[in-house]
């Protein structure tokens, strides 16, 4: 972009998908900083791709990830992979490099978090037998074989699930009747919760889908298409309030801006809760389905 030219209006801040990560912390609450003042910016050569670069800060090595977009503002995240810089493709090298500084305690606490939380992690894994227990909306259900049921049935009081399976029958054919059910009883529920807030927000969505990722929990699209993951059926149903809730906000606030998050609180104020559970339990703390 020429010398002349202006940054991109606010209305840049749409895009095509919003996504609500697993582990980033919410844009608005630490995850953007003011571009530094000075000289006018120059267009800079990076690609538009995430580009890896380092930078030594009081002789630490800082290795990231650059990308380059649309936004008027320099995003930070931080996940498995290390760190990742958003930034405006007019903003020069030092801007971001100056932006960094700024974060830089942040930046290397959450990357030692990360760090321990790698070296400390136990996956949890599922024997399936008859008897095994499975988080189910925040409790744990007992799997229960050689049922005299015809079909698949749940006893929400006892807690148990009951397969239409031999008690000899192999771990392969176990979870894959009881990962059927989870998906299943998560888009019903999902399909309802959904349905609850968009009508206490007053919008309007256009379709729903399951999703299996491995770095977000939900998307929005702008044109109104929402995912979710089906493994926040593990979590109790606030959670997965919380993420509905969260969805549905962006289609009033296709961002992460101050309104979004009083969009959000409108009609779910318990979020803060909510969004501090998720952001302790990332998926591989999650059963290993």
């Amino acid at each position: 972009m020429p010398r002349s030219a202006k940054p991109p209006p606010a209305t840049a801040l749409d895009s095509r998908q919003l996504d609500l990560p697993l582990f980033s912390e919410p844009v608005g609450e630490g995850m953007l900083s003011p571009l530094a003042s000075g000289s006018p910016p120059r267009p800079d050569p990076a690609p538009n791709g995430v580009k890896p670069r380092r930078l030594t800060l009081n002789g630490r090595t800082l290795e990231y990830g650059l990308k380059r977009s649309s936004r008027r503002t320099i995003g930070f995240s931080i996940d498995g992979s290390g760190l990742t810089i958003t930034a405006p493709k007019w903003v020069t090298l030092a801007d971001i490099e100056t932006a960094i500084v700024g974060k830089e305690r942040w930046i290397f606490a959450k990357l030692a978090e990360w760090q321990t939380r790698t070296e400390q992690r136990a996956l949890p894994r599922i024997e399936w037998r008859d008897g095994a227990l499975i988080p189910f909306l925040g409790k744990p259900v007992r799997i229960a074989l050689a049922s005299t049921h015809a079909a698949l049935s749940y006893d929400e009081q006892a807690a148990a699930l009951a397969l239409a399976l031999p008690a000899h029958a192999d771990a392969q054919q176990i979870k894959d009747r009881v990962q059927g059910w989870l998906q299943t009883e998560a888009k019903r529920l999902f399909g309802e919760r959904l349905a609850h807030y968009a009508t206490k927000l007053g919008v309007a969505y256009k379709g729903y889908a399951l999703s299996s990722a491995a770095t977000r929990w939900g998307s929005c699209s702008s044109d109104g298409r929402i995912r979710l993951n089906w493994r926040l059926i593990h979590f109790p149903l606030s959670i997965i309030d919380y993420v509905v809730a969260h969805e549905l906000a962006h289609l009033r606030e296709m961002n992460h801006s101050p309104r979004f998050w009083q969009t959000v609180e409108s009609i779910f104020p318990e979020f803060r809760e909510a969004r501090h559970t998720l952001k302790h339990h990332p998926p591989e703390l999650l059963p290993t389905l």
